[in-house]
């Protein structure tokens, strides 16, 4: 009896376990947790006269020889106002990479009320040697913000990038079809 108590508690942990990171997922995209933005498909019905600063932020990790930066340093915003923002991204190497760009908002009590409808983040970026991209991020400030005292004092947003290495699957080998060496099979 208590053998099968253990087994069914460990068959248990074992199944939280994989289920931890898809539930953290999850309740970050609802609640905006840590400085995850909400994805919408569609502009907010309105637009309301309060004004925000919305900073734009881009890094790049170590092993990745890339230059990244923002088309402008901030912009105002009303909130509810659907915004088109650019980014830049230079590969200086004398070979192809590939860098994939994760993001935050801070503070991350914002990030309950950024809305993205077309993002860059998490999408696989090849660039060749010396090849410059641009790419757009579209958002909004949710109108909802007012409705939350704790943001009553918010004035400023900033959304952070920063890109990194991406893993490449390895290259499968193609048979030249010629004979092996002697000695070898």
């Amino acid at each position: 009896m208590v053998a099968a108590a253990c087994g069914v508690f460990v068959a248990a942990m074992v199944g939280a376990a994989y289920a931890a990171v898809p539930l953290y997922n999850w309740f970050c995209r609802t609640t905006g947790f840590g400085g995850t933005t909400q994805v919408a498909t569609a502009a907010p019905s309105h637009v309301l006269d309060r004004k925000l600063k919305v900073r734009f932020d881009a890094n790049v990790a170590g092993g990745l020889p890339w230059r990244f930066e923002p088309e402008q340093n901030s912009i105002e915003v009303k909130v509810g106002e659907v915004v088109t923002v650019g980014y830049r991204v230079v590969n200086e190497s004398a070979r192809e990479t590939v860098g994939v760009a994760s993001y935050n908002v801070s503070p991350s009590t914002a990030g309950a009320y950024f809305s993205k409808i077309n993002c860059f983040c998490f999408t696989d970026q090849r660039l060749k040697a010396g090849e410059k991209r641009d790419m757009t991020v579209v958002f909004f400030v949710a109108p909802e913000l007012v409705k939350d005292s704790e943001q009553d004092g918010l004035d400023t947003i900033t959304l952070s990038y920063t890109m990194y290495p991406a893993r490449q699957a390895e290259t499968p080998q193609v048979d030249s079809g010629a004979a092996p060496a002697p000695g070898r099979s």
